[in-house]
């Protein structure tokens, strides 16, 4: 993924992040504004998880119409295991089909 700058051009778009800490651990969120929320993170701003955890790099993101569709975003992959955030990362399809197999007991 690109780093991410601040061009200037304020856009008020709802986003669903994942970034990866400087111990390698995930965090999922969500924000209207993605440049100044991982710069957040990064002083240590951004949330109790990630203020002892920084720098952080966004690894991947989702742009949504609405604040309520990124939250339910937000939501649902913070319950997702950390292989399968893995794999959506990577973009691996096929990989998160079958992680997102439910197992019968």
């Amino acid at each position: 993924m690109l780093p991410l700058k601040d061009d200037g051009i304020v856009v008020w778009m709802p986003w669903v992040y994942i970034v990866c800490c400087a111990d390698n651990s995930l965090y999922v969120g969500w924000t209207n504004d993605l440049v100044t929320r991982v710069q957040m993170h990064n002083e240590g701003r951004g949330g109790r998880y990630t203020a002892n955890r920084s720098p952080v790099h966004v690894v991947y993101s989702e742009s949504y119409d609405s604040s309520e569709a990124a939250i339910a975003r937000e939501q649902q992959l913070k319950r997702w295991t950390t292989k399968k955030k893995q794999a959506l990362i990577a973009g691996d399809l096929a990989d998160l089909k079958a992680l997102s197999k439910r197992h019968k007991k």
